[in-house]
């Protein structure tokens, strides 16, 4: 009998080992693991970051840039990390939010995926790679900007589209994988559904972002909601989490399926007529900033609500951010660290 209850222990662990090995199925009705209070409470903490665009739109003037098949588009004559990370030190900011992606398929880290990357492009340089070795070096957290969907990409099966853009599931789901388990952790995604969702649900992107990183918030700029932990504000304001309004205008004013957070962001170049407005303009815009005063302002609200402001800082043509926001960043920091006396509140009228 003995013999017995041993053999039996040993198929039953055996049997065990085998199912823990294999890989959960990633569907949407398998649920993630609950956000606990203290990753909501550390995500809080970042409070103010920058999000950098770079890409094709840097050099063609305009927001968005479809249609680019010659990689020499994209030429800087440089590219400094070091200077984007210190000024959002200087800021005090907690976080950089990376356009890893943008609709044009143009991948600035060196993906396997495609040969539409950085690595590729006359500079050579997985700038992503580069970026996260700098946050480590300076203490400061990274987040990542994917677009969902890509111009270039096939028709979905229905032959409808979204905004020129087409479905590619496997793609998108390979790419992410590499993000996530290839630069180190990431603390939230800041997902664009302005060309669709690439053929893979929100719902279905969620679960498959938590099964590599748990940690990771997941966020869409529109469309279903269904996973999201973090609401996303593109020309969005301060706002508390029930304030959906305050997530601006691009957003569907839809309940989400269980928002722990909420994040906005705009850019720090005023608007403007010619050029674009989330990435680097154009020359003649060199000057044109929001004044430090207005950010530390939205700074407070932020903090006030307990929202994350990821504000857009686009470099330029050289890889660099504008001399003009470096020096508006550090003012802010200055505002923030007590060093300025700050400006007086906004009128409530």
């Amino acid at each position: 009998m003995k013999s017995k209850l041993v053999l039996l222990y040993v198929c039953l662990a055996a049997s065990a080992t085998l199912v823990a090995a294999e890989p959960a199925t990633q569907t949407s009705q398998t649920l993630p693991p609950p956000v606990t209070e203290q990753r909501v409470a550390e995500l809080k903490q970042l409070r103010f970051g920058m999000f950098v665009c770079w890409s094709f739109s840097t050099f063609s003037g305009k927001e968005w840039t479809p249609g680019i098949t010659n990689l020499d588009l994209f030429h800087p004559t440089g590219c400094d990390v070091e200077q984007w990370v210190k000024a959002a030190k200087a800021a005090e900011m907690g976080y950089i939010l990376f356009l890893a992606k943008h609709h044009d398929g143009f991948c600035l880290w060196d993906t396997k995926t495609t040969d539409r990357k950085v690595t590729k492009s006359l500079l050579g340089r997985d700038v992503l790679r580069e970026l996260r070795q700098a946050c480590d070096k300076h203490r400061i957290k990274l987040a990542l900007y994917f677009s969902e969907g890509e111009w270039a990409w096939p028709d979905p099966p229905d032959g409808k589209r979204r905004n020129n853009g087409g479905n590619n599931p496997q793609m998108k789901q390979a790419q992410l994988k590499e993000l996530l388990t290839e630069y180190g952790p990431i603390e939230y995604i800041w997902f664009d559904y302005a060309v669709g969702d690439g053929g893979l649900s929100h719902a279905d992107t969620v679960q498959f972002v938590k099964a590599l990183q748990p940690n990771c918030f997941v966020g869409f700029n529109n469309g279903d909601q269904e996973g999201a932990d973090i609401r996303l504000g593109e020309m969005g304001r301060p706002g508390a989490l029930e304030d959906h309004a305050a997530a601006g205008p691009h957003m569907d004013k839809k309940a989400g399926a269980g928002y722990r957070l909420a994040e906005f962001t705009y850019p720090i170049v005023p608007p403007h007529e010619g050029g674009a407005m989330w990435f680097y303009s154009l020359p003649r815009h060199d000057q044109l900033c929001l004044p430090a005063e207005k950010l530390y302002a939205d700074y407070l609200g932020a903090a006030k609500y307990g929202n994350l402001f990821a504000l857009d800082v686009g470099p330029d043509y050289a890889g660099k951010l504008r001399e003009i926001d470096v020096q508006t960043l550090r003012k802010v920091g200055q505002y923030i660290r007590g060093e300025l006396k700050p400006p007086p509140a906004p009128s409530s009228k």
